[in-house]
């Protein structure tokens, strides 16, 4: 069996693009040779800036003949659709055969397809691959047509075996496939021939050429470390910048450079922005001080200095860079100094947060609000909360955060410092904005927690308000991970209480309905100060207008309630998947929403890890089971006799054993049952509802409940309506599946 290689050498590929086109050139040249019946043992894709390479091994010499039966029109068919079916199938009709089947005789036509050379089929794979290769962005050169990343110079496509190497005739827009491969640009002594994979990695690696980008990350990762840890210096981890850099090099050469001293006093992550977004530069980072003290670069050549020149030059222009960000740092803190931080935040007044939401100005004063009403709920102090809130989006007008968006929050917790403000104020400015994703650590100070809930809640309650929720897949605002950045805020830091009352009815005061006497027609609008959003206000918090509610009113309160609860459904399609990752499954969550106090995402998601975790034993497999046993004789029996049977049963009634046992076994889960769930234990209400399993079990083997005897009928059925109350006070077992 031969093996494949195949190089597609040209200008240098953008790094970001590199992994993805890989993996296309594998995918397409794989998928395309097995479709054309040539199956492998294995293939790796490769990509350096100047090539993607593709090694396939164990390939197939030849497709194998293959013979189709195609079925065609019955044998009484009218002739011309007959001539239709020869002409299809490609045969005579002396060629066909007749079958017998239900509707009558039919004819068949078996078509062989003969085998093909590989050779053939891989020339005929491989130009369709590289004409419709989906690159991102793609351009044209000279006279041809062919679209490429960059200019398309060679093409090595060469089938190997122990008999020699095969190369496969191919041309493209004037490039002929050959085996002659090109090293380094600058190191390399020119093209060299190569007759297979092993060859060819081992002749590039000596023409300066390293062909696996993880070869080459963990090249420059070891010399980075080693000569850091030389010095007693630690270098930033950054798995995405290692990538880029790979990308960036064929021949990884390693240098460590200084940072002028006038700049160590900047922040670490300024220092550690400006060189990676910049220069491409790894930060080296004193352990003991914290500091940012010197500079990992990535060189593409070695140099007769070792580097030296390369150096100088990077220093100079990162003392350039350096010096601007110095420039906005000293401006920043002069203002922060002379002014306070709100200061910074008064022109964001003149920045548009949304056409429809108002400016960034006021935003923040909305988040402010909010957040000295959710300060007592988490055990933050109200005013703390409330000027956290304030100045916590006051670096979005830095000149730093202008030139650094990446910055934002970061820098506000060093602005918050130079102002004077507290410890938990200045954290609260940085973390308000976590966490950003699932992966990301959540803030736990009271301030940053209060202040990361306010902030997210009013881009909820807000866009809710005017109507701009996600759909499908698109979610423009982030609202989404808005919404689990608040599921686990809330979880993390172990807060339980109402969305809706303790929440929503404060988010939602800013919004008020417009209506159509004031000339602009319905909808959602941004309230200010005015009447309106005074009546609003008032509503939501209760206190009515005295005199019974106009209709006006009641129209406003209608609006008001369908909002939060729309809302409060969004989160709960937000929970199901975060609890999807735990292992809960989805009607295990529903049978928990379907139970009072459903907003409260704490006690929620202890319900349903305690009802995940019973439904994993036997006895709470078996109990559901009987649940469910009991739920549909009742049901049936409601049905039937037209009345409900919630009344309690009489012992006195009770015949036998297993009956009586089911007296006791009720008793005894609901005395545990009951203060188990005032005091939120729902794992021992669990448990205890689970114990029931036995008794259960044994009413139905022992019992009849459909008795002839009517008040023996009716007390059993009575006995069930028991059990089907005492475990819906757990949980709502009828939506589980199963």
């Amino acid at each position: 069996m031969p093996d494949l290689l195949i190089e597609l050498f040209s200008e240098e590929i953008p790094a970001r693009m590199q992994k993805r086109a890989s993996e296309d050139l594998k995918s397409l040249v794989t998928n395309g040779l097995v479709e054309a019946g040539l199956t492998y043992a294995s293939a790796g894709a490769f990509a350096t800036p100047r090539r993607l390479a593709l090694s396939i091994e164990g390939l197939l010499a030849a497709s194998p003949t293959t013979v189709e039966e195609r079925k065609g029109p019955r044998v009484d068919a009218p002739e011309k659709a007959l001539e239709g079916f020869l002409r299809g199938a490609g045969v005579t009709k002396d060629d066909l055969d007749i079958r017998d089947e239900k509707k009558g005789q039919v004819y068949v036509a078996k078509i062989t397809k003969p085998g093909r050379p590989a050779a053939e089929i891989v020339a005929e794979v491989l130009e369709a691959a590289i004409r419709n290769f989906p690159w991102p962005k793609a351009m044209r050169w000279g006279n041809g047509n062919l679209r490429w990343v960059r200019p398309l110079h060679s093409i090595v496509c060469l089938l190997s075996s122990e008999e020699g190497a095969e190369v496969v005739p191919l041309e493209i827009d004037g490039i002929t496939a050959g085996n002659s491969v090109w090293g380094h640009r600058f190191m390399s002594k020119g093209a060299f021939k190569v007759s297979g994979f092993d060859d060819y990695v081992t002749k590039l690696k000596q023409n300066f050429v390293v062909l696996d980008p993880n070869e080459r990350a963990d090249h420059i990762w070891h010399d980075a470390t080693t000569q850091a840890f030389a010095q007693g210096l630690d270098v930033v981890d950054d798995k995405g910048l290692l990538a880029e850099v790979a990308g960036l090099v064929e021949w990884p050469v390693v240098l460590m450079g200084n940072i002028d001293d006038a700049f160590l006093g900047l922040p670490p992550e300024v220092l550690q922005t400006s060189m990676k977004e910049h220069q491409k530069f790894f930060s080296v980072r004193n352990p003991k001080t914290g500091r940012i003290e010197k500079f990992v670069t990535v060189a593409n050549r070695e140099t007769a200095d070792n580097g030296a020149t390369i150096l100088a030059g990077n220093q100079k222009v990162l003392s350039a860079r350096l010096s601007d960000a110095k420039f906005f740092w000293e401006n920043d803190v002069r203002t922060v100094e002379r002014e306070g931080l709100e200061a910074m935040a008064a022109p964001l007044a003149n920045v548009t947060f949304h056409n429809k939401l108002g400016s960034q100005s006021e935003r923040i004063a909305r988040i402010a609000a909010l957040a000295r009403e959710i300060a007592p709920i988490v055990g933050a102090d109200a005013d703390e909360a409330e000027l956290a809130a304030k100045v916590a989006k006051a670096d979005l007008s830095s000149e730093m955060v202008y030139e650094f968006p990446e910055l934002q929050g970061i820098m506000g917790r060093y602005y918050a410092k130079k102002a004077g403000l507290s410890d938990a104020i200045a954290d609260a400015c940085r973390d308000h904005y976590s966490p950003l994703g699932p992966s990301d650590d959540v803030p736990t100070d009271p301030v940053s927690v209060a202040v990361a809930l306010a902030d997210k809640l009013d881009t909820l309650t807000g866009f809710w308000a005017i109507d701009e929720k996600p759909t499908g897949s698109k979610d423009p605002f982030a609202l989404r991970r808005a919404a689990l950045g608040v599921i686990r805020l809330v979880l993390v830091n172990g807060i339980s209480f109402s969305l809706i009352d303790s929440i929503f009815q404060h988010a939602f005061r800013p919004y008020r309905v417009v209506s159509g006497e004031d000339g602009r027609g319905g909808g959602y609008g941004f309230g200010g100060q005015t009447d309106y959003f005074i009546e609003f206000c008032s509503i939501m918090s209760g206190s009515g207008f005295g005199g019974g509610e106009s209709e006006k009113e009641s129209f406003w309160r209608s609006e008001a309630h369908d909002l939060a609860s729309d809302l409060l459904a969004f989160f709960h399609d937000r929970l199901k998947v975060f609890l999807k990752d735990e292992g809960i499954r989805h009607d295990v969550i529903d049978a928990c929403l379907a139970r009072p106090g459903n907003d409260d995402i704490t006690r929620l998601v202890k319900r349903a890890r305690a009802l995940s975790e019973t439904l994993a034993t036997e006895d709470g497999k078996n109990l559901i089971q009987g649940f469910k046993r009991a739920n549909n004789i009742l049901t049936q029996a409601e049905e039937k006799d037209g009345v409900e049977y919630s009344f309690g049963p009489d012992l006195k009634f009770a015949e036998s054993d297993a009956e009586k046992a089911l007296f006791a076994a009720l008793d005894a889960a609901e005395a545990a049952i009951k203060p188990a769930m005032e005091i939120e234990d729902f794992a021992a209400a669990m448990s205890a509802m689970a114990a029931m399993r036995p008794a259960v079990d044994g009413f139905f083997e022992a019992v009849q409940v459909n008795a002839d005897n009517d008040i023996l009928r009716r007390n059993r059925l009575n006995l069930l309506g028991r059990i089907r109350d005492i475990c819906l006070k757990v949980a709502d077992l009828t939506k589980l599946e199963g």
